[in-house]
């Protein structure tokens, strides 16, 4: 992760994600929306990179929610599809639920 603009972990602040995906390096460039620390929320926008030259409006959402003392992580995706012929984002979804088990097998360890 890189940023781009602004203050890292700022509302407004922008950063860029470098990844591989399905064996393909990919970029993610994204504005952070909202950071909401009461309710635990975490809003991001691309504004450039691989799933907005296929897909338009994509915004991940990160909530975390404690129960019994248990943080439960919910990652929301929105995005449009131009056409029923683009595939639904499953991998890139599959690569978020990954890194988050990686970050928690990381920090429980």
């Amino acid at each position: 992760i890189d940023l781009l603009e602004g203050d890292l972990g700022t509302v407004g602040s922008k950063i860029c994600w470098t990844y591989t995906l399905d064996g393909e390096k990919k970029i993610s460039k994204q504005v952070l929306e909202t950071i909401d620390h009461e309710n635990k929320v975490l809003t991001l926008k691309e504004f450039e990179g691989d799933v907005v030259d296929i897909y338009d409006n994509f915004k991940a959402t990160l909530h975390i929610e404690t129960k019994d003392e248990i943080d439960l992580v919910c990652w929301t995706l929105e995005y449009e599809r131009p056409n029923d012929n683009v595939p639904e984002l499953e991998s890139l979804l599959n690569f978020i639920v990954g890194m988050t088990k990686a970050i928690d097998d990381h920090h429980n360890n």
